[in-house]
């Protein structure tokens, strides 16, 4: 694999040739703002438990994970060590923490601020790697502009709506900004006059974008493990909090077993050996990362709930974010390890998991289940999912059960 380049001293970017990249500490710095961006959308959650509070919370957090996967493709190319790219990520540092703050209020007095923030961020950082790309590469700054002139005209979206939308309406118009920029990769950024992208144009570090993608998965973890231990501190030490507090501890565990055992090595071994990789980060990284990390977040909502109510019967919002989330979870993983795959299979241990969590969640509405059982249970499906691929991958099953019946292995059993 080949080693970055030495830079062009009049060029700000970082000449990989495809080859890896290393994490900068700016970029980890960085992060810290979207450590209180996760903590913000919990708290919009758990502060209107509704199919309102739930819509509005998929829009920020929407609008959250673009920003920060478009500025890890940023700095995929610009090099983060130049003055000028470690300016424009600050800057970028600084508009994300003004989004994170109005990020509660956004539908409410804070709606202008949020979206504002957000729009200059990415016009902003897409204009500027655009120039740095045209003096640089020449087709890869015309790439970037096609991408600045879809956020600008989605931008205007996200304007309107702080300015002449209330409620219900605002929600409409941020959605259609979401959809435009959502179906801007998928479309290869297709302008009139300027035609489209090519995925061959995207010559990323695979090493790098799979790095910063299992990065944010710690990021959202690590929100969980805040919330728990903030929440179990303001509690009394009874035992039924206790529980609750080491089943919140285990679910966290399981979900970064899960995806960190199978999925995060496959993931960036594929990356970084498939002939386009700008492809696989789009559709492994950019697009079903995303309700994996929404997953993440959701898990935390029910961690909350259930060490504030660990007593007594599962109530809905609880039943809802227990299993909802990780369904969601699994689903979004078990897809991206579908992609990462030799074989191009969804994993059946996956299937297996969500083939418990769907009855247990109908069961949850259903009938009263103790607050407690249901998270158990919820950490137990968990551990079946990770202990069978686990047996599959690395405890030699699968050989094992070929041999007995007397063919070879396939995919994961």
């Amino acid at each position: 694999m080949p080693e970055e380049e030495p830079a062009d001293r009049g060029s700000l970017l970082r000449h990989h040739a495809g080859g890896p990249t290393p994490v900068t500490y700016l970029e980890l710095f960085f992060d810290l703002v979207y450590v209180f961006a996760i903590t913000q959308i919990s708290h919009l959650l758990l502060g209107e438990l509704s199919w309102r509070g739930l819509a509005q919370a998929a829009i920020v957090f929407a609008a959250v994970w673009w920003v920060w996967m478009y500025t890890t493709w940023f700095a995929n190319w610009a090099d983060p060590e130049r003055v000028p790219v470690r300016i424009a990520l600050l800057l970028v540092m600084l508009a994300s923490l003004i989004m994170a703050v109005a990020l509660p209020r956004a539908f409410d007095g804070g709606a202008l601020a949020f979206a504002g923030a957000y729009v200059a961020i990415q016009v902003g950082r897409t204009v500027f790697l655009a120039a740095i790309m045209r003096r640089a590469e020449g087709e890869s700054g015309r790439n970037m502009m096609r991408i600045a002139i879809w956020f600008m005209a989605s931008g205007l979206l996200w304007i309107g709506g702080a300015v002449l939308a209330e409620g219900p309406a605002r929600m409409i118009w941020w959605i259609a900004a979401l959809a435009i920029e959502y179906a801007g990769p998928a479309a290869l950024f297709y302008v009139p006059f300027l035609g489209r992208s090519s995925v061959r144009d995207w010559t990323i570090s695979g090493h790098h974008m799979a790095e910063r993608s299992a990065l944010f998965i710690i990021i959202a973890l690590g929100e969980g493990i805040v919330v728990t231990g903030a929440t179990f501190a303001g509690e009394p030490m009874t035992p039924g909090n206790i529980a609750a507090f080491l089943i919140a501890f285990a679910g966290s565990v399981m979900m970064w077993w899960v995806y960190f055992d199978v999925g995060a090595r496959r993931g960036a071994e594929l990356i970084a050996h498939h002939p386009e990789p700008g492809r696989v980060a789009r559709n492994a990284y950019t697009y079903l990362h995303m309700p994996i990390v929404a997953g993440i977040v959701g898990a935390a909502v029910a961690d909350e709930l259930l060490l504030a109510h660990p007593h007594g019967a599962a109530a809905p919002a609880l039943v809802a974010f227990q299993c909802g989330a990780l369904i969601v979870f699994l689903l979004g993983l078990g897809f991206f390890k579908q992609v990462a795959s030799p074989h191009g299979r969804f994993p059946l241990s996956h299937l297996a998991a969500l083939a418990l969590l769907v009855p247990l969640a109908l069961a949850g509405w259903m009938v009263k289940i103790p607050a407690l059982a249901l998270g158990t249970l919820t950490v137990a499906v968990m551990i079946l999912a990770a202990v069978w691929e686990w047996g599959s991958f690395h405890g030699g099953w699968q050989e094992r059960i070929a041999r007995w019946r007397g063919r070879e292995p396939g995919p994961e059993s």
